[in-house]
């Protein structure tokens, strides 16, 4: 097996590193093999994976999350073998070729397959879009299954973090309708290590004031933006967050779906780390 990023981290349960990140890049990989809309093979979208995290970490960003976005309409909660299977080869290549933190985010909320394809491959996090709480969402309802991720990662694989986001796009909270104590029942109830606050969609902006109920409701986690972080947004967005996540913004022409536009990297990243 690799050596893993999680091994690295082994000797402690902190959250300091996660603290120190700042910039973390998506990798939307295409449709993978199984799912409906598959077309590219899967050794070619590995090549790209890997083409676009090297150009991630080159321009300054200190984490990337690999994500099945291509795979649309998704499983709710239950990824078909080869979609794992398929996450753990690119993920697994991911890990060899670059040093950062790399996170799994198995869509639509497969938490069980994002711990196994982490566990094999090396990959330090996992994205949760639903930990705690139920949402109604375009793949019907989804309740979160922290008590079973929790009890499966002390089996297999202790060290790995959990980042779980709060009133996730795409969704409308059933549960818990206040972002702030949905926040600290995904934080001190369902143990996540990190939160993450986005838009109502992807892309769309995150708002600065809810991050900052969050933060007040969960003042010793790590904080993530989740969406709509832009090069005009960053600097602000860092003021109120540890990290952004960041995606469609450094696509060719703000498609979420496209590869990454090498001039737009650089721009955000010059700016984000000014």
């Amino acid at each position: 097996m690799a050596r893993t990023m999680s091994n690295r981290h082994a000797s402690k349960r902190s959250t300091d590193w996660l603290r120190s990140l700042r910039l973390i890049g998506m990798v939307h990989l295409p449709a993978l093999p199984g799912s409906p809309s598959a077309a590219v093979p899967l050794d070619t979208i590995m090549e790209r994976a890997i083409a676009e995290v090297r150009l991630l970490v080159g321009t300054g960003f200190n984490a990337v999350i690999v994500e099945n976005f291509g795979d649309t309409p998704f499983a709710a909660d239950q990824v078909p073998p080869e979609t794992v299977a398929a996450m753990a080869v690119v993920t697994g290549h991911i890990t060899r070729t670059v040093s950062v933190p790399v996170g799994v985010n198995v869509l639509r909320n497969d938490a069980l397959a994002a711990l196994a394809v982490a566990a094999v491959t090396g990959a330090a996090f996992i994205r949760v879009n639903v930990l705690s709480g139920t949402y109604a969402t375009d793949q019907g309802l989804i309740s979160g299954r922290a008590r079973e991720l929790l009890q499966r990662r002390a089996q297999v694989a202790p060290p790995i973090k959990i980042a779980a986001d709060v009133h996730v796009k795409h969704a409308t909270p059933i549960s818990q309708p206040d972002i702030a104590l949905a926040a600290h029942e995904a934080a001190y109830r369902s143990s996540a290590d990190c939160v993450i606050v986005s838009g109502s969609a992807t892309g769309s902006p995150a708002n600065v004031d809810d991050v900052r109920r969050v933060r007040e409701a969960v003042p010793d986690r790590p904080i993530w933006i989740g969406s709509g972080a832009t090069a005009e947004t960053v600097r602000d967005y860092l003021q109120v967050a540890n990290a952004v996540i960041v995606g469609t913004c450094l696509k060719h022409e703000g498609e979420t779906t496209a590869a990454l536009d090498a001039n737009r990297v650089r721009a955000f990243a010059r700016v984000a780390l000014k």
